[in-house]
């Protein structure tokens, strides 16, 4: 009798265990806890690249901006200095031909790099997968242009050689499709775009290429999360995926889930959180649209120096950061982009201690000190360890900071530097004094933001 309690009771469990985790309400999709590797990983790569990158010139958004009501002029004359009057943005497509694009060459890059995830463009908002997507049969990369599958063999070679997650962004909406438009005049109420077109291609990625971030966005930020069936999805994802266990996603569902519903929070482009106020309820994902002007740009107006990109980059509010990469209509990695990639996994060799995995400290920043900014050891052995990262290095031979109050047990070292530094408490006890060594050129630890490590602080 025993036993068939025992047995029945192993039937309950199981049969509880098959019923959905999550329904689709914000509630229950929202109390699904956030998968530990991405809240440690703190650093991924997004990868711009389509159609857009044929032109090169504005971007992603250079459809829209040339064919709006009032085109942009630059582009206008863009234009007319470059291709024929009747020339069309789908004639672009036949010259993406990434021919240079090898998959595993982008792969050790991105590791180099020191990335935890890499997120590439699947479908931007000019509609043209990077997948053979079943439903655009003829406006895909295996149909025109580069005439192979770019998601499913960058997927592959992610996860061959790396241990990098794979991830992929996915623009729900698109400028000119005739069924968003028609949705769109009826104040979406309507459904044919999404029911054709935007989840029947969502449903297939996922199945196809098991992305461990789903990364949503609209192109004009309209039609609710319940016109896109944003809930009925995730519930999907969360219970039933492939990837169910593993995947995140961001909050651009629909503009009434922006900054509220979702694995992490984006709200802006380039946004930035100034302080942890502002991001307790879900980690947020700092997105630096680039190291150029425009977003999957190859065309340089703008380089962001190092120090930018550090400064970008800190967690120090519990984020993460994303940076923009975007390859040519060839395939390549330009040299420079290259360059700052691989000088962030030299820095991060270095100083990645302070970074991966760590949280935000009471302090985001020094409060007698300009430029210096701190994360929490998790759960080190040396008691509440901190890092101080100096944006720029000291001026004076005694750096005063007022945040990290210290103890008979503190010590003070620099990542990457063998010896310890000498220190006193402020006045009263309250802060700490530095004295900072004079350290030839070539024994320092890195060329930008170095990092102190502060050990047994009382606070």
């Amino acid at each position: 009798m025993a036993q068939q309690w025992l047995l029945m009771l192993i039937c309950c469990i199981g049969l509880q265990d098959s019923y959905a985790k999550y329904t689709p309400d914000w509630d229950s999709l929202d109390s699904r806890p956030l998968p530990t590797w991405y809240d440690e990983a703190k650093f991924g790569i997004f990868v711009h690249w389509g159609v857009f990158s044929v032109p090169s010139f504005h971007g992603a958004w250079f459809w829209p901006l040339w064919k709006s009501s009032h085109p942009a002029q630059d582009i206008a004359d863009f234009m007319k200095r470059n291709y024929p009057p009747d020339f069309t943005y789908a004639d672009f497509a036949s010259d993406f031909t990434a021919e240079f694009f090898n998959p595993d060459e982008w792969a050790d890059k991105f590791k180099a790099s020191g990335a935890g995830y890499v997120v590439l463009t699947s479908k931007h908002g000019e509609g043209f997968p990077n997948w053979p997507s079943s439903h655009s049969f003829n406006w895909n990369a295996k149909a025109v242009g580069p005439n192979r599958d770019l998601v499913g063999d960058l997927a592959a070679a992610i996860r061959n050689r790396t241990d990098i997650k794979f991830g992929t962004y996915y623009c729900l909406s698109e400028w000119l499709h005739p069924l968003y438009l028609k949705d769109k005049e009826s104040n979406f109420t309507t459904q044919s775009f999404v029911k054709t077109k935007t989840m029947p291609d969502l449903y297939e990625l996922v199945s196809k290429y098991n992305p461990e971030i789903v990364w949503a966005d609209m192109v004009d930020d309209l039609g609710p999360s319940s016109y896109w069936t944003a809930k009925e999805f995730l519930a999907w994802l969360f219970n039933e995926s492939p990837v169910k266990d593993t995947v995140v996603t961001n909050d651009r569902w629909g503009p009434d889930c922006k900054c509220k519903h979702g694995s992490y929070k984006t709200c802006t482009d380039k946004f930035n959180p100034d302080n942890i106020a502002t991001s307790t309820s879900s980690p947020f994902q700092f997105e630096d649209n680039g190291m150029s002007r425009h977003s999957g740009s190859t065309f340089f107006e703008v380089m962001f120096l190092f120090e930018n990109i550090l400064l970008i980059f800190n967690d120090s509010c519990g984020g993460n950061m994303l940076m923009n990469v975007g390859p040519t209509k060839y395939g390549k990695i330009m040299p420079i982009f290259e360059e700052r990639l691989r000088q962030f996994g030299q820095w991060l060799k270095v100083n990645g201690e302070g970074v991966y995995g760590t949280v935000p400290w009471s302090h985001q920043n020094d409060t007698v000190t300009r430029n210096t900014w701190y994360t929490k050891h998790k759960r080190a052995k040396e008691g509440t360890v901190v890092y101080a990262f100096l944006l720029s290095w000291p001026t004076d031979t005694v750096l005063k900071l007022g945040a990290p109050i210290p103890s008979q047990q503190t010590e003070v070292s620099m990542l990457g530097y063998p010896d310890k530094f000498i220190w006193k408490a402020g006045p009263g006890g309250q802060g700490i004094y530095i004295t900072i060594p004079i350290i030839p050129w070539n024994k320092l630890s890195c060329e930008w933001a170095w990092l102190l490590k502060i050990t047994h602080i009382t606070n």
